[in-house]
């Protein structure tokens, strides 16, 4: 396998993200031809989707809100959890928060959010993380997830983890769209923006994203 940053330089192109274009990513055109060339890549069949390689909805709009409200990370560490390209992870950076980790399980993931970051001037606070971090606690100040509702055991298990480190304390903000797994009656929505996207990965232009926190009683 090529080194994973140059298979990344080779297949994306560097450009601003639509929702928060202060923030620049290296992103695919087509899907479904990254996803070949990444099976190819691996010599393997079924690989996950390469979800670094887009600016999914989600991720734009808590992104955009992390921006627009930097109290919330200022001086923070944070956990952007499943971090994909490290969008958040950058938002968080740029903001003012003292440290980043940026976890995913994907290793083009951890190469892209590392040379995101570095593109975006915040490699320096942002680290990728490997491994599954679900059910630990290493006293992040503030935990941030976007788009990770959308199949329901992972669903579950992550929203009691994340629904309990809130209760902890730690400040819990989501990103989503309303995919199919969202636990709305657990949520209490902060913002709503329309997020221009990719009609070949989300069958619209504009999905209507929310940025959400556990309610009192659903942490």
């Amino acid at each position: 396998m090529r080194e994973p940053l140059r298979f990344i330089r080779a297949n994306t192109a560097l450009r601003p993200v639509p929702h928060a274009p202060e923030i620049r990513l290296h992103v695919a055109d087509e899907a479904t031809e990254l996803w070949s060339r990444t099976e190819e890549e691996l010599g393997e069949i079924g690989l996950p989707p390469p979800f670094w390689a887009f600016a999914w909805a989600g991720g734009q709009g808590l992104a955009r809100y992390v921006l627009d409200h930097p109290e919330t990370v200022r001086g923070a560490r944070v956990l952007d959890f499943a971090s994909g390209s490290g969008l958040v992870a950058i938002a968080a950076a740029r903001a003012g928060a003292a440290a980043v980790e940026a976890s995913d399980l994907d290793p083009f993931a951890l190469a892209a959010i590392g040379l995101n970051a570095a593109e975006n001037g915040v490699a320096d606070r942002v680290r990728a993380v490997a491994g599954d971090l679900i059910g630990r606690d290493e006293g992040w100040d503030c935990v941030l997830a976007a788009d990770i509702f959308y199949e329901r055991d992972l669903a579950a298990r992550v929203g009691d983890w994340l629904a309990a480190l809130q209760a902890r304390g730690a400040r819990v903000l989501l990103g989503d769209p309303g995919r199919a797994y969202l636990p709305t009656a657990r949520l209490d929505r902060l913002a709503t923006y329309a997020v221009p996207v990719s009609r070949a990965l989300e069958d619209a232009e504009i999905k209507r994203t929310g940025v959400w926190r556990f309610a009192p009683d659903g942490a």
